[in-house]
């Protein structure tokens, strides 16, 4: 669940509050009570005629209205009205702590009917977790100003401390995390989702691919034979997200949003092993599937004898290998386990 569906969860219980400190300032306390307590019976009505269910947030709210605006004006001591927002603020806290800092997420079971069904995986659990740590720190520290303007303030500043600035202080974190989150997507390197067949679904960030094995995204490989039947691998550096400091095909790497498997291809050769012109032969495409991730692999050779100077940016080492030399070392945690997979479909084809 996101911060907005959050949001709609908390504010519409905190309207007929906000009702309340318009129709005090025009008509005074108990004909304020009697508006807010008739907006919000108003309120449970139309959620119940549009949506089929009592909100018992609104339920808790107009609840609390009715039983300390009562108090008041028995006792003649709006204190105990003044008092309401914050002891909302109590509740709320309490659950948001539970919730964010205990394996009994109150939050998470409470927000399901927002969310259609849908499924958190490990990191959108774990953003979510950090939302409602953030959202019990405001709701902490504004509980804490209303009651302190209960007591010790007037009641001009009370009333914009328990409504307007809530709405302010809310009003400003989401807009934080809206303006964040526009920036770190534009910073986030996206790969394609595709089908089988690599047909684009869908998108999704690098991070999210290289630890989610049912998100399956398009990638190309170019073997590089040399005219003795020699073939060319490289060392992948210890930086890599997966299968660092082994020994993989010549060249691989991810197909980009809208790119072409051709120029895909031919950025990869040119990244890595510095290969401007090459003529790749198309071989097959499978998937492959890891413990980590899912891969669309479109795979090609290509024979080259000249020289080559791989990227030691983007390698740590790349040499010509004889075959033998590889069929030795074949499950000895040398190589990565898509390249021994993929030598041995080499081996079947006949290519080596």
């Amino acid at each position: 669940m996101n911060k907005i569906s959050l949001l709609k969860q908390f504010l519409p219980g905190l309207l007929p509050l906000f009702v309340f400190i318009i129709a005090d300032e025009i008509w005074g306390t108990e004909v304020g009570m009697y508006v807010a307590i008739g907006f919000g019976i108003s309120q449970l009505i139309i959620i119940y005629l549009k949506e089929k269910r009592l909100d018992s947030f609104v339920i808790l709210d107009t609840l609390l209205i009715t039983a300390l605006g009562v108090i008041s004006i028995i006792l003649e001591n709006d204190i105990f009205f003044k008092l309401k927002p914050a002891l909302i603020g109590i509740i709320f806290c309490s659950i948001l702590a539970i919730s964010a800092f205990t394996k009994l997420d109150i939050m998470l079971a409470m927000s399901k009917r927002y969310m259609n069904n849908m499924s958190l995986n490990d990191m959108q659990l774990k953003a979510f977790k950090k939302s409602q740590k953030i959202l019990f720190y405001i709701f902490f520290v504004h509980t804490l100003l209303v009651f302190y303007s209960a007591f010790y303030m007037s009641k001009e500043a009370w009333a914009f401390i328990s409504g307007g600035l809530f709405y302010i202080i809310f009003g400003g974190y989401f807009m934080f995390e809206f303006l964040k989150n526009k920036i770190r997507s534009k910073q986030i390197e996206w790969f394609p989702l595709v089908d089988k067949e690599g047909k684009v679904i869908g998108k999704a960030p690098r991070h999210e691919c290289h630890s989610n094995n049912t998100l399956l995204h398009p990638v190309v490989h170019l073997h590089v034979f040399n005219s003795k039947n020699e073939l060319y691998l490289q060392k992948r550096p210890s930086w890599k997200d997966v299968q660092p400091d082994k020994w993989d095909t010549a060249v691989g790497g991810h197909i980009s949003i809208n790119e072409t498997i051709e120029n895909a291809l031919k950025r990869e050769a040119d990244e890595e092993l510095n290969l401007k012109t090459f003529n790749p032969v198309f071989i097959t495409k499978y998937v492959w599937k890891s413990d980590v991730e899912s891969e669309l692999v479109f795979s090609h050779y290509s024979i080259i004898d000249k020289e080559i100077n791989y990227n030691k940016k983007e390698l740590s080492d790349g040499k010509f290998w004889k075959i033998s030399e590889i069929k030795s070392n074949i499950g000895k945690n040398i190589f990565t386990p898509n390249f021994e997979n993929e030598f041995e479909l080499l081996l079947k084809l006949k290519l080596l």
